[in-house]
């Protein structure tokens, strides 16, 4: 680690394992910066896109263009504003993603949640990737709390989440996503709670120095 260059944390994690409470909180008690929407926020201005577009597209690999399509086949009289008309590929939404979060990287200390972190980050200096994962029933049951859904409603979202997240990490990283060769620490939530996980992190970083 070079402790000169800003310390940063990836969060990679699996629907309902904490990663956003964790974040949050290691972002808090370090005096980090917190990296999550603000990703989308600059990510849209710089591809000239509605926020709300690339929140329904990231971390899926599927073209904006087939999105878009699809759309328009069912609306076929909706109107588009000149400004948002062009609708990136799930490559130009990485590589735009990515120069975001290696400038945030560099500008200062910061969680970044998500978005194959781990990987656009691999040779930073002075980084620690976290893997945040939990077993699929308890993971259900937090996202049934979370958005008041059923059981079933649940566990369509996590599992769909899951294979989503699976071929967008793989696709880009050419790594298997729950390899833990790819990661400092991993961390299974359904053992351990999100408050110790973060004490957990934090022991790890220490331990480091």
């Amino acid at each position: 680690m070079d402790q000169n260059k800003p310390l940063v944390i990836t969060i990679s994690r699996q629907l309902g394992s904490g990663g956003a409470y964790i974040g949050h909180q290691l972002a808090k008690r370090l005096s980090m910066y917190y990296a999550d929407h603000e990703i989308i926020t600059k990510t849209a201005q710089e591809l000239s896109v509605l926020e709300k577009d690339l929140e329904q597209q990231e971390e899926k690999f599927e073209s904006f263009w087939k999105t878009f399509l699809r759309y328009n086949a069912s609306a076929p009289e909706v109107y588009i504003p000149s400004s948002y008309n062009f609708f990136p590929t799930t490559q130009q939404l990485f590589e735009t993603e990515s120069d975001v979060i290696k400038h945030i990287a560099d500008e200062s200390s910061s969680v970044i949640i998500g978005r194959c972190g781990f990987h656009i980050l691999r040779d930073h200096p002075n980084k620690a990737s976290v893997l945040l994962y939990c077993d699929l029933e308890n993971r259900i049951k937090r996202i049934m709390n979370i958005r008041h859904l059923t059981e079933e409603e649940a566990r369509k979202t996590v599992l769909q989440s899951d294979k989503e997240r699976e071929l967008y990490i793989n696709s880009f990283s050419k790594t298997k996503w729950m390899d833990a060769r790819n990661f400092d620490i991993c961390i299974d939530t359904g053992k351990i709670s999100f408050d110790n996980s973060v004490e957990l992190i934090i022991n790890y970083l220490n331990l480091r120095k």
